[in-house]
């Protein structure tokens, strides 16, 4: 049985609060060049821009985005690891202590319906755990801006329905909110499991790299329609107009109740920001 202890996930976090908040993820940047060689006039000029700031941020140790999101944590714990002291805990201090070092906007309120008083320290953050094989704990952060959170959509499916009505509740969703959520977007969708399951799935594949292939072959060539029909919609970077409207359809699924077609979607901005490490 491998130990670990608090401290070294506190410090973990916290760095990788900051990093994710300064850093662009490469994937993404690649693909945001890949399309500005596609595009022309404004949508041209938007993603330069877009590149540039990425750029700046990195070098001047800068957020990329002033929203510097609240703190999406995915947990990959070991079965054969004992960590020392009370990890949620432990990850909660390290995002309090990542967003003051980092100078990253304190965002999060504390009652939602009551009279949404600032936490001070952008916690608590959200913070999902898995238990996997082996002795090592895995840590992803995700930082998910405002602007592209409350473009989100989940709705319980029937069985019977057809998939022309499955993908016209994706695009439509893209064509009502995805000019105010900064694209060139990446789409995140959970199909299967219950209620809350796929809200988790669609959050959980914006960690999938761009251009990483689906396993599934129907989930595949489901992804790949729906970014050809999305980019179609010319709502273009910035909403400017143009061929990028989406960057990637990333989709996961789950096994479901035989009476049940649970289907959820969750966009990014073009800052899809994430960090992660193994300790």
């Amino acid at each position: 049985m491998r130990m670990i202890y608090g401290d070294s996930i506190v410090s973990t976090v916290a760095k990788l609060c900051i990093t994710a908040n300064y850093k662009l993820r490469t994937d993404v940047k690649q693909s945001l060049k890949i399309a500005g060689r596609r595009e022309k006039g404004l949508a041209k000029y938007a993603l330069k821009t877009i590149l540039e700031n990425i750029d700046i941020a990195a070098k001047e140790h800068i957020p990329i985005c002033q929203d510097t999101g609240m703190a999406v944590v995915f947990l990959e714990i070991g079965q054969d690891l004992q960590v020392k002291g009370n990890l949620i805990e432990a990850v909660q201090e390290g995002v309090r202590i990542g967003y003051k070092n980092g100078y990253l906007r304190s965002s999060v309120i504390d009652e939602p319906l009551g009279e949404r008083r600032n936490t001070g320290d952008n916690t608590p953050a959200i913070i999902h755990t898995n238990i996997t094989a082996g002795d090592k704990l895995k840590i992803a952060i995700l930082p998910k801006g405002f602007g592209s959170e409350n473009a989100s959509a989940l709705q319980m499916f029937k069985p019977t329905d057809s998939m022309k009505k499955i993908e016209n509740f994706i695009i439509e969703t893209v064509r009502k909110y995805g000019p105010n959520a900064c694209p060139p977007l990446i789409i995140g969708v959970g199909i299967g499991g219950t209620f809350e399951k796929c809200a988790e799935l669609a959050k959980k594949s914006l960690t999938r790299q761009i251009g990483k292939l689906n396993k599934d072959l129907n989930s595949r060539k489901l992804e790949k329609r729906l970014l050809k029909k999305i980019n179609s919609l010319g709502i273009g970077p910035a909403g400017l107009g143009g061929k990028t409207t989406a960057l990637a359809v990333n989709i996961e699924t789950y096994p479901t109740h035989i009476a049940g077609l649970p289907i959820a979607i969750n966009i990014s901005c073009w800052a899809l920001r994430q960090a992660q490490a193994v300790i």
